[in-house]
């Protein structure tokens, strides 16, 4: 796998697809690591050239100290795509990376030309729920540290934005085989520094966003849906923005049903890209 050498980060990344082909930079989730999306990479390596980094804390990328930051990650981002004669590409962000993708985007907009945002929150809308936010997320990477990994990992994913995963038992234990494979040290300093309460809040400035964006929501996760529903409806005089629900589905919903992620994402990028219909 390739390394980008940054200030920042040695940022390990894949690449799928033909080169030639639109491109489209993958962020994943907290937990996970590029492998994350290799089912959907599959396929979307046929139309696209996929570029999928290890975001910092996770995977095999390697991050300085007080570099788990959004700005220090994007910085790192926009270099991997520098590196590889990228002025612009389509952006597609899970959870904590589409909180990511989504601050690139109204960060760093000459880069993105379409957006996915799967399971993703413009942020909390005041200093104090981020603050509280910061608090919770201190303990959770305290649990991190002192906690055995295999116990951490059963006990998040307790929570019920997950419920449905277990509705997939081959493919939650396969996932949780990857999560092990990360460092909890590193986890705990990604969630420290890539946080919810650590992300600015976006709310005020989504009418601003000028890309075409797509919202991607199970519609079991119903603290999402609300969520979603909020931003679509803050970005509804846009037309180019749209929300989609998809059935059976909690919060990952790449994993979950890939194949009705992957139609998605193609008829949402296909109008843009000049490909065929699934």
């Amino acid at each position: 796998m390739p390394i980008l050498s940054t200030s920042y980060h040695n940022l390990h990344y894949v690449t799928a697809g033909e080169s030639a082909n639109p491109p489209l930079l993958l962020l994943h989730g907290f937990l996970g690591s590029h492998l994350d999306f290799a089912p959907i990479v599959s396929t979307l390596s046929h139309h696209f050239y996929c570029i999928v980094p290890d975001l910092p804390g996770h995977g095999q990328t390697l991050t300085q100290p007080s570099s788990y930051t959004f700005p220090r990650t994007a910085d790192s981002l926009l270099l991997l795509l520098r590196s590889l004669n990228i002025s612009q590409t389509h952006l597609l962000g899970y959870s904590m990376g589409g909180r990511l993708a989504l601050y690139l985007t109204c960060k760093f907009p000459d880069y993105f030309v379409r957006v996915i945002l799967e399971s993703t929150s413009p942020g909390l809308k005041t200093a104090e729920e981020r603050q509280q936010r910061r608090e919770h997320d201190e303990a959770i990477a305290h649990r991190l540290q002192t906690t055995p990994f295999p116990i951490f990992l059963d006990q998040w994913y307790q929570n019920p934005l997950f419920n449905s995963l277990k509705q997939h038992p081959d493919k939650y234990a396969a996932m949780l085989q990857r999560r092990r494979k990360n460092a909890p040290a590193e986890l705990s300093q990604a969630l420290r520094g890539l946080g919810t309460g650590q992300q600015p809040s976006f709310w005020e400035i989504l009418q601003q966003i000028k890309q075409p964006i797509v919202l991607l929501v199970g519609d079991l996760d119903t603290k999402f849906v609300v969520i979603n529903r909020e931003i679509h409806k803050e970005m509804a005089a846009r037309r180019q923005s749209s929300r989609k629900i998809v059935e059976n589905c909690g919060h990952n919903i790449h994993l979950e049903a890939p194949a009705t992620y992957v139609r998605h994402v193609l008829s949402f990028l296909k109008i843009f890209s000049g490909i065929e219909s699934v």
